[in-house]
């Protein structure tokens, strides 16, 4: 048990971790599968055999991101084997999936379906494993991407080491704690709660009941598994206050710690918050972006921890995103955008080198930094407040889209001679809106939903349009481009009626 898997004559720092975690806490529980336990000393020999199994540096290794042990297992065997883990959701389209494989320049995959084939010379791999282990990468993890493909983005084990290490602080984790694995093993989110907790010696909780959609069982759930941390995407949680509070109750008194991320938080929900009974509880608000690993800025927003406030929370409040953790540089540009430097910068995007060049860039001190296309500003006290973006990406259930990709799938259909995609808050939620100028000859009155029905097939659910329009123009700037803004304005009363929106237990958390 002592003995920690080698990675090229050198060891992962995560990897160190849990390793002397496993040697602290052999008998404890790792993970918790539907109250069914698995020792920290039955986890780490399961993973090393998927090591074995894979051999010394891998490559890319597609795992099938479903809530069971098994993911867990692979992403840490993968680790020990120096190779780098990709998520892949079997429920997406099978040509997404495809697309993700190939876009990754995965050799290997763990339990799918959807095996990659053959690497031609068109696909992309990762560069020859770095003498420095550091800068080895640790996953690969897809972004929206204007060109219609997913865009993946390649980060190395000291960004993921060094935020994971920063994590246990601000959350405050011991062995005796117990950590609801919510979020969607498609979203760097799951990483903050796997990999902190079983680091540390706490307990990872798996629970059918945590996505049922009931708010009811969720809350009997979280009390029958005594979960003292959660970590929830913001959506989830303006439905979990609504319910608290229709209800007139609150958290089961085991939870000690909220964490919420992934878009603003609401003003009207965090004064229906601190009028429940949650004084006791961190209420945690964060930031950061799949470039930058996981959560780059943090503050409590309620709680014991929290400043106090001068008056209650209100509407028109903007809500900070908080401080740098102690591994994040951050620098604000002339136009307000935010930078952030060290460690926690990712790699770029594989076999994108434009793309990567836009996004990511090096000082004169040879600091790399990531544009994050956030406009931020500081208050006298440090901390940050969001004020927009400098481009057309929105939030869409916490996941960042551009709307170019929704564009691009669906300007490649027949029936389609131009159209224009943007997002709007609408009942509180975040929904794409499609305005779609159809081709001659297409057939009007059936045309949106076969639109619909053409981008379930080819991507993720979060990329389908709450609404699409046919319209018989687009609004142009002065240079002849599409003004998605104006377009809006122009048509937005919806000619067609919204889908359904998803159950809010499904909504997939991830940072912006």
């Amino acid at each position: 048990m002592t003995n920690n898997r080698n990675i090229n004559g050198a060891t992962s720092d995560l990897i160190d971790a849990f390793t002397e975690t496993v040697r602290r806490f052999p008998g404890r529980p790792a993970i918790v599968h539907h109250g069914q336990q698995i020792s920290y000393r039955h986890l780490h020999r399961a993973a090393m055999d998927v090591a074995d199994r894979l051999g010394t540096a891998p490559g890319v290794v597609a795992v099938p991101a479903v809530h069971t042990p098994d993911t867990v297992v692979g992403l840490l065997g993968i680790l020990a084997a120096g190779g780098a883990y990709c998520p892949v959701d079997p429920a997406f389209p099978p040509q997404r999936q495809r697309d993700m494989l190939t876009a990754a320049g995965c050799r290997t995959a763990l339990g799918l379906d959807h095996r990659p084939g053959p690497q031609g010379a068109g696909s992309p791999r990762l560069a020859a494993a770095p003498e420095d282990d550091a800068q080895r990468p640790a996953y690969v993890l897809f972004t929206s991407g204007s060109t219609g493909q997913p865009k993946p983005v390649v980060t190395p084990r000291r960004a993921i080491s060094a935020a994971v290490d920063s994590l246990r602080t601000l959350f405050g984790l011991t062995a005796e704690d117990r950590v609801l694995q919510f979020a969607s093993l498609n979203w760097d989110t799951c990483f903050e709660e796997i990999l902190p907790a079983l680091t540390v010696g706490a307990a990872l909780v798996l629970d059918r009941e945590a996505h049922c959609g009931s708010f009811p069982r969720f809350l009997r759930m979280i009390e029958r598994e005594r979960i003292t941390v959660l970590d929830l995407p913001t959506a989830f949680w303006h439905e979990l206050v609504l319910h608290l509070a229709e209800e007139g109750t609150t958290l089961p008194g085991c939870v000690r710690l909220t964490v919420i991320g992934g878009e603003a938080a609401n003003p009207a929900r965090l004064a229906d918050w601190a009028a429940l009974d949650t004084g006791r509880i961190r209420l945690l608000n964060t930031y950061g972006s799949t470039e930058t690993t996981l959560i780059t800025h943090a503050v409590d927003l309620h709680g014991p921890l929290a400043a106090d406030r001068e008056r209650p929370w209100a509407a028109g409040d903007r809500v900070p995103i908080g401080r740098a953790l102690p591994h994040v540089r951050e620098r604000i540009d002339d136009h307000g955008e935010l930078l952030i430097g060290g460690p926690a910068v990712a790699l770029g995007y594989l076999g994108l080198p434009e793309a990567t060049g836009a996004r990511f860039g090096e000082d004169d001190q040879g600091v790399r930094w990531f544009r994050t296309g956030d406009r931020v500003s500081r208050a006298p006290d440090g901390v940050l407040t969001h004020r927009g973006r400098t481009d057309g990406e929105f939030k869409i259930r916490g996941i960042r889209v551009d709307p170019a990709e929704v564009e691009a799938h669906l300007g490649a259909h027949p029936g389609v001679q131009a159209v224009a995609v943007t997002g709007v808050t609408e009942a509180g939620r975040g929904v794409l809106v499609a305005y779609v100028v159809p081709r001659a000859g297409a057939a009007a009155g059936t045309l949106a939903a076969g639109l619909r029905a053409y981008l379930r097939d080819r991507v993720p659910g979060h990329l389908v349009p709450g609404r699409i329009t046919l319209v018989p123009g687009l609004a142009l700037t002065a240079s002849g481009k599409v003004d998605r803004a104006a377009t809006h304005r122009r048509h937005s009363a919806p000619a067609t009626a919204p889908a359904p929106a998803p159950a809010p237990a499904q909504a997939a958390p991830a940072h912006p």
